[in-house]
């Protein structure tokens, strides 16, 4: 194989006219950060709700519960996001539509809901594990000392569940963090986007994916420190 290895093309201004090919990546990778972070924080949130839904002695919040967690689980992330950026602008009101599609920055803010909902959809399951993982004593305990069933949740479920499910929970962030590289397909410049952006104006596809790559991998490293590090302190003591 004939190829032409340049590790100094990342110090080489890029078409864009702003900073070299390194600048570019480092733009992608900001995006990446900011759009996995800010999925969690939908995800986090509402997978929390739709697993505690599904916990509840409800059969109308379980059988929500169950719509919402099989309806975003079961089609594709891909579809989805087509269907978030595509297909929900024009099913609103021609105004309210109109202004979405012209909306700064929409890719991020598409991505940022599509993988919210979608994600949200796994951490429910994890959340309605860990609750069911729980002695049945703790619920009961938290009800015979008054407690309302939300505050039961709240003070005592939530809590102990959050803890046994810190490993899983690291891991599903994880997945929404590469699951950013599929909001490339709308136009949102993250990491993947950059690089083959990068690739496509210099012709050095394999510096430009190996930068990527590596630069995926510290992220998740970092991700996987700061989780081992919180793990051990939320620990129960004499857990282990």
């Amino acid at each position: 194989m004939n190829y032409n290895w340049n590790w100094g093309i990342f110090l080489e201004p890029s078409p864009e006219g702003a900073g070299t090919y390194a600048d570019m990546l480092l733009s992608g990778l900001a995006w990446t950060v900011a759009t996995a972070l800010c999925s969690w924080a939908i995800a986090f949130t509402l997978g929390s709700l739709v697993g505690v839904m599904r916990t509840l002695p409800s059969r109308a919040a379980n059988a929500v519960g169950a719509a919402y967690v099989e309806l975003f689980r079961n089609v594709p992330l891909l579809v989805q996001m087509f269907l978030w950026y595509f297909v929900l602008p024009e099913l609103l009101p021609a105004r309210l539509g109109s202004a979405v599609k012209q909306m700064p920055d929409a890719p991020f803010y598409t991505a940022v809901l599509c993988l919210g909902f979608f994600t949200a959809a796994r951490v429910a399951e994890q959340v309605r594990a860990g609750i069911r993982a729980l002695p049945r004593g703790q619920a009961q305990a938290g009800l015979a000392l008054g407690l309302t069933r939300a505050q039961t949740y709240r003070a005592v479920l939530l809590p102990n569940a959050y803890r046994i499910l810190l490993p899983p929970l690291t891991s599903e962030f994880l997945n929404n963090l590469k699951n950013t590289s599929v909001a490339l397909t709308i136009g949102l410049l993250e990491l993947t986007a950059r690089a083959r952006s990068m690739q496509e104006f210099s012709f050095h596809v394999f510096e430009a994916f190996t930068a990527a790559t590596l630069l995926y991998v510290a992220l998740n490293l970092v991700v996987i420190a700061g989780a081992t590090l919180l793990e051990r302190r939320v620990a129960v003591p004499g857990g282990r």
